[in-house]
């Protein structure tokens, strides 16, 4: 049994918001943001929702591989910014869409949920029960900012990608080479969302929910001491080398950190697929993002790494081929 990616297609709302309209709002310029970001637009989900946007794109990849909704065994959505708790965005994009043969559930891995998603729709299709498969991260980062913390409001914004794969008996349709997955417990760094618990049973108790957080320099620090090496054993492992490959395609937390990665790795920023600069940091969806930009200009890498990073802390990366 083979597993073959046959569609990938991204989606951006339409409101494009730009380092001077942020720096309305806040105690930051546009020269500042470029400079230690490399950011110079994001988008804004104005009026929609994380399900929108991850409908939007699971009809996108149907059209593409002509696969109709009611052939979808499963819907996996990757995201830290769901409609809701409960139900999953997952079922909602089920409903959204027709699926009504797709169990669905969603995946929190932060920014390295797509590569977790991905990992785990692959096992759903090798195993045999399963047919096809629609993995889609999706964020609507800006409901979730305190537009008064300038360190991390300026580098977020929304979207939804994903991709559609396919159970094959084709040996050379096979997408997945190698993957490699791991988590830090720290709940310290990055955080989104916490609900605290009740102090006391009380008529007054009503549920809270806290905005995004990070502490830059300690991802900074993370993703330069220990990213970069688990990149390099990762590729070691499969007997590769960083220049064997074809295309790589990183979180895109911001672009200081990319050409960190790149300067590590000892490969031009040319192998890399790179929007953070006009997508802005898109959380999970950065990299299914950047890959359905590359597919679409026509690259088909017969190495393309794929490497997540984010809250958790998680981290991971996949090998695929084209």
């Amino acid at each position: 049994m083979s597993v073959k990616i046959s569609a990938s297609a991204g989606y951006l709302p339409k409101r494009i918001v730009t380092n001077d309209e942020l720096a309305s709002i806040m105690e930051t310029s546009d020269e500042w943001i470029r400079s230690h970001t490399g950011i110079k637009t994001r988008h804004f989900a104005i009026g929609e929702n994380t399900s929108d946007m991850a409908a939007k794109v699971a009809v996108s990849l149907m059209e593409k591989a002509e696969v109709s909704p009611e052939e979808i065994d499963l819907i996996i959505v990757s995201t830290i910014s769901p409609d809701s708790i409960t139900p999953s965005t997952a079922a909602l994009v089920q409903g959204k869409t027709g699926c009504v043969n797709a169990f669905a559930y969603d995946i929190s891995a932060a920014c390295a949920g797509f590569v977790f998603a991905l990992s785990t729709a692959e096992k759903f299709i090798r195993c045999g029960q399963y047919e096809k498969a629609i993995v889609i991260s999706a964020e609507t980062n800006s409901k979730m900012m305190d537009f008064k913390d300038r360190t991390s409001a300026v580098f977020f914004g929304d979207g939804a990608a994903g991709v559609l794969l396919e159970s094959s008996q084709n040996p050379e349709d096979e997408s997945f080479i190698a993957e490699e997955l791991h988590a830090k417990g720290n709940g310290k760094v990055i955080h989104s969302g916490r609900i605290e618990p009740i102090q006391a049973i009380s008529a007054e108790n009503y549920p809270k929910m806290d905005a995004f957080y990070q502490d830059g320099r300690s991802v900074y620090n993370f993703v330069t001491d220990e990213i970069t090496v688990h990149m390099c054993e990762f590729l070691k492992k499969e007997g590769l080398k960083p220049e064997d490959l074809d295309l790589v395609i990183t979180h895109q937390a911001n672009l200081r950190l990319i050409e960190n990665i790149a300067k590590a790795l000892n490969l031009s920023l040319e192998k890399f697929q790179i929007n953070v600069q006009t997508a802005g940091n898109t959380s999970s969806v950065g990299i299914p993002l950047a890959l359905s930009e590359a597919l679409a200009q026509g690259k088909r890498p017969k190495r393309c790494l794929l490497t997540g990073f984010g809250a958790g802390l998680a981290y991971g990366s996949l090998l695929l081929r084209f």
